[in-house]
């Protein structure tokens, strides 16, 4: 079956700090570094994070600990409407705009904005309400299990399914940013894959691109990407992410690793059908043979070209009587 082409979303999350304006430069970024989507981050930050939440060890590493998680995701989201204007700006310029919800009301307005598919981050993945929530919507599904134990995968797939969404693929993650490589365990993809009977993917937070490369090798039809333009930036996830320059050559780099598998089938390349002969040996006089010698072991023997008989007839030619006299190195014939 032919391989579909590897989904590459650029995940710009909230590297864009707020601002529309720079959220609009990373999609046109995003689409100049070849990308299918680019992928923002919608949430109503009070509904999402209480007023007691502390951050992750790496946002504080990041941007310090004087504001509060709630102050900071305050300070890095911007509104609904903005988030519609995002949507068309994307159309306008070529590429697929996608925001994952982390609340209700954003998962209900995104639904209005009619996207082709749902991301479910993984905070969200033991989220009853949000899970049913989504599952009415009935579309296709890229469902991200960084933090989760298989069962948590397994409920949460059941809850979808049974609720009527479209296809899930499950997008193996770890949420450590960066992700340490011992950490980054991409043959889970297979485990995943064949105990849920889905497609999956691969949301990656390591440093750098190698993890992706090796999660399409692997079969990852979706690669999830953080990208910012600017590594200097203040903000929790701008370190840990791709700059457009390394995201372009993720891009080129996964589609070269996608045409090097090919079809699975092993079979002789058009490219190397040419060397056959040359690389290839035919049995040849190991010495002079005379018409009507016998053939044996001493008097013949295997070198290249191979466009004479094969050596895969070596117990067939022997005791056959030459039918014509043949020089030293010359293919013998039947």
């Amino acid at each position: 079956m032919e391989r579909k082409p590897t989904l590459i979303i650029a995940e710009a999350g909230v590297n864009h700090n707020g601002s529309l304006a720079l959220a609009k430069e990373m999609a046109l970024a995003a689409k100049n570094a070849g990308a299918d989507i680019v992928k923002y981050q919608t949430a109503v930050p009070e509904l999402v994070i209480s007023k007691f939440a502390e951050k992750a060890e790496y946002q504080k590493a990041q941007t310090g600990d004087e504001e509060s998680q709630l102050e900071m995701v305050r300070r890095i989201h911007f509104g609904f409407e903005a988030h519609r204007e995002l949507k068309a700006y994307c159309e306008e310029i070529g590429i697929t705009y996608l925001s994952a919800a982390f609340d209700l009301p954003s998962a209900e307005f995104l639904a209005t904005l009619n996207l082709p598919y749902i991301k479910v981050p993984s905070g969200e993945i033991t989220n009853l309400p949000y899970l049913e929530q989504i599952a009415k919507e009935g579309k296709p599904v890229l469902l991200s299990t960084g933090m989760c134990e298989l069962d948590e995968i397994g409920q949460a797939l059941q809850v979808l399914r049974e609720g009527g969404a479209g296809e899930v693929t499950v997008l193996h993650c770890n949420t450590e940013y960066p992700t340490p490589d011992a950490d980054a365990n991409l043959l889970a993809m297979a485990d995943i894959r064949e105990r849920f009977g889905c497609a999956v993917g691969y949301s990656d937070h390591t440093s750098g691109i190698d993890a992706d490369l090796v999660a399409v090798a692997l079969g990852a039809s979706v690669i999830e990407k953080h990208f910012t333009l600017d590594k200097s930036m203040d903000g929790p996830d701008h370190k840990a992410s791709l700059d457009v320059a390394e995201l372009t050559e993720m891009v080129r780099a996964v589609r070269r690793v996608e045409n090097m598998l090919g079809s699975g089938h092993k079979e002789v390349s058009t490219s190397e059908r040419k060397n056959i002969a040359i690389a290839r040996k035919s049995i040849v006089a190991a010495r002079a043979i005379r018409a009507g010698e016998i053939y044996t072991a001493e008097n013949l023997t295997v070198k290249r070209p191979g466009d004479g008989v094969s050596p895969m007839r070596w117990h067939e030619v022997m005791g056959k009587k030459a039918p014509r006299d043949f020089a030293e190195d010359e293919k013998i014939e039947l």
